[in-house]
């Protein structure tokens, strides 16, 4: 059974400078911790989050009553948690929705105190660094000085590797899962195609949709269903679902024509799996966000000021790495890890790396095998705990 966990949020008067020369005057902060903090405050560990991903990251919400709500569980809830591979008993974990998320956070959905209005389209530009000072400021207000890990997955392995860059005084350990030191021109090109989709969107209305009291929801399920295909391996579609028609389709359809031949009804399974997950995914998620988030995967580039090479990037590092990659992963391929555990081996620092042999593709990360949750739990109990 999984705790339950309480949201919380922290204000922030002070102004926030971004990389792209703006600013926020002010900002909230979602969060949630799960754990005692020791009385040296040396066992907090970071969690960063995924694109569509918050700081609920473990346990489960109940309501009024004390009742558990079904499927609030966070979403790295099998990694995170009493006896887990990050244990709560011994670790302080934190996990801090990021700047421009539709979770809590200042974002595109709030108004900005400047003018009282919905940011909508006018919420600035937020890339990686920005999210990581952000969170910065949130552990220096929780009195944390050095994490002892800060981790995460995909996008959020982005940002664990930019906290080793930005404040490499603060990090003792960085464990970085099926992530990149950058996107290729394919995932930026994946990136831009969804964008697309949300941005020609009739009821986009330039991002100010807020106004018209309307949501771009179709360009929402296209971004979606492109993001998923990208994140699933293709033995996996093959296995779960290959070229089997709905059963509808099938019952209704004589062996001499096993198809119905149109252009509108979803006639495979993949299909509705596909607008199954899109639809759901307009109805919580927000548009400005989506553009948001995509654009700071697409800008992260820790080697570019240093003439391309990572190897000069991480020669000021100081954490210890654990890196996790997996073998079907075709959008964070593990060939992406391996040129992070190169350029911290041409620097001569502490690095453990596993690639583990999994069918899922990029989702494998969130998942539960034994292998993977195995590896994770043995460098926090061997090194991090150490």
């Amino acid at each position: 059974m999984s705790f339950v966990a309480t949201p919380l949020s922290m204000h922030f008067a002070e102004p926030l400078p971004l990389q792209s020369g703006a600013s926020l005057c002010s900002y909230d902060l979602s969060y949630e911790t799960y754990g005692e903090l020791n009385a040296d405050k040396s066992n907090a560990v970071l969690i960063c989050h995924a694109l569509n991903a918050s700081h609920h990251v473990a346990g489960v919400y109940a309501d009024a009553n004390g009742q558990v709500i079904p499927k609030s569980e966070g979403w790295w809830d099998t990694m995170i948690g009493p006896g887990k591979p990050v244990d709560t008993k011994r670790f302080f974990v934190i996990g801090v929705n990021n700047l421009g998320s539709c979770f809590g956070s200042t974002g595109p959905m709030q108004r900005n105190p400047e003018t009282n209005e919905i940011y909508g389209a006018d919420f600035p530009v937020v890339t990686v660094q920005d999210w990581v000072n952000a969170q910065a400021r949130l552990l220096d207000r929780l009195g944390i000085q050095t994490l002892a890990a800060v981790m995460g997955g995909s996008l959020g392995g982005m940002q664990a590797l930019s906290w080793t860059l930005q404040y490499p005084d603060r990090v003792r350990h960085a464990v970085v899962v099926a992530s990149a030191p950058n996107l290729t021109a394919e995932n930026i090109a994946f990136n831009e195609v969804a964008r697309r989709a949300i941005v020609t969107d009739p009821d986009f209305h330039g991002g100010h949709f807020y106004r018209h009291g309307v949501l771009p929801k179709r360009g929402l399920r296209i971004a979606r269903m492109i993001g998923h295909i990208t994140y699933l391996s293709d033995d996996v579609m093959n296995e779960k679902f290959g070229r089997q028609l709905r059963q509808a389709v099938a019952e209704s359809a004589g062996a001499e024509t096993p198809y119905k031949y149109t252009t509108q009804d979803i006639e495979f399974e993949i299909e509705s799996y596909l607008r199954y997950q899109g639809d759901k995914f307009s109805e919580y998620f927000d548009a400005n966000t989506y553009l948001l988030i995509t654009r700071a995967l697409d800008y992260f580039d820790p080697a570019r000021t240093h003439g391309g090479s990572l190897t000069k990037a991480l020669a000021h590092v100081k954490a210890k790495f654990l890196l996790v990659s997996f073998t079907t992963d075709w959008r964070f391929a593990p060939a992406r890890s391996r040129e992070i555990v190169k350029a911290l081996l041409d620097n001569q620092r502490d690095v453990s790396y596993a690639e583990i042999d999994a069918p899922h593709g990029h989702d494998a990360f969130l998942l539960e095998d034994e292998r993977y949750l195995g590896v994770v739990r043995s460098y926090f109990d061997s090194k991090v705990a150490a």
